[in-house]
């Protein structure tokens, strides 16, 4: 496989995940957007971070995204680049529940793949980003878009894209020190078969709420008894910013992904910067500074522009 001096941009949407009952199941593709300009040459891999995590992140091979670009040179049993440039523009809340993680793992795989002339297909991508992000709901919306259900079947992962109308979402980020680890390492390994019929009921039914926009609907089936409990017992003022939103007038409320940000869905796009603001008012009652966002759902997921090249959803090849 050629290795001539190529270049491309990637783009990759924030995801909130879960959705309530949706554990590890559902993600939702939102419009904020990371971006990654890769090109090689050079003599060394170098990442230039701006924007969220430019003082944090690491600026070498260390990198998430320069990981899983190497990831995939590996797989394609091609010699890694001896220099490789990423410009990484971060505009997705570190640590947030928000896929920022999931945004760097895809952007790498979709940066080397269309280095290498895309031998990959999307499956297969996919697949590597489940595998290097620990669990598939962020980064199957991040890479597919819209509302995605993704699941495994046997050796492999099923996804399910579903086009939704105007969604509209309100999210607090708080400023905590947050892990997804962590959160995960907090929920039971075994739970009741009445919690578990409970939010196998309501998965369903919430997909149908926002691909029909029956935000009603979505206010009573947006539920859970899997996770989100143990989960708002570790964001202080947590509680009350989701007592905020539904006072400020959000049809559900939800934890996003594995937390801290909470994410509120509205029927108008003009309430979203108003719930959002009322739930990060909430949080700085309690002592905790948090960001107010009000963002849109975005239908496109992953793009890449390789030099010279048009527009190709996913970077890969069918």
């Amino acid at each position: 496989m050629s290795q001539a001096r190529r270049s491309c941009m990637v783009r990759v949407p924030a995801t909130t995940a879960n959705l309530g009952p949706g554990f590890d199941c559902l993600g939702l593709a939102l419009d904020l957007w990371n971006e990654a300009r890769f090109a090689t040459g050079g003599e060394e891999i170098v990442v230039r971070v701006t924007g969220e995590g430019a003082d944090t992140l690491p600026w070498d091979a260390e990198n998430l995204v320069a990981q899983a670009a190497l990831r995939v040179y590996a797989e394609a049993g091609a010699a890694a680049p001896a220099g490789l440039a990423i410009d990484c523009d971060v505009r997705v809340p570190l640590a947030s529940g928000l896929g920022s993680s999931s945004s760097a793992v895809v952007a790498g795989l979709l940066g080397a793949n269309e280095l290498l002339g895309r031998p990959f297909h999307r499956d297969q991508l996919l697949e590597w980003a489940a595998d290097l992000e620990g669990h598939p709901d962020n980064v199957a919306a991040a890479l597919i878009g819209g509302l995605t259900i993704v699941v495994r079947k046997d050796d492999r992962l099923l996804t399910k894209k579903i086009l939704v109308p105007e969604v509209h979402v309100a999210l607090a980020v708080p400023e905590l020190p947050f892990s997804t680890r962590t959160a995960r390492a907090g929920l039971p390994t075994e739970v009741p078969m009445t919690d578990a019929v409970f939010n196998l009921g309501r998965m369903p039914l919430v997909v149908e709420a926002l691909r029909t926009g029956d935000f009603e609907l979505l206010g009573q089936v947006m539920d859970d008894r899997l996770h989100q409990a143990n989960r708002l017992k570790l964001i202080p003022g947590g509680r009350a910013a989701w007592v905020a939103a539904q006072t400020a007038g959000a049809a559900a409320v939800a934890i996003s992904g594995s937390g801290p940000s909470l994410v509120a869905f509205v029927s108008l796009a003009s309430d979203a910067n108003a719930v959002a603001r009322a739930m990060a008012d909430a949080f700085a009652a309690e002592g905790v500074a948090a960001r107010p966002l009000g963002l849109a759902a975005s239908a496109a997921g992953a793009t890449v522009v390789g030099l010279g090249q048009d527009h190709c959803d996913g970077g890969a090849r069918r």
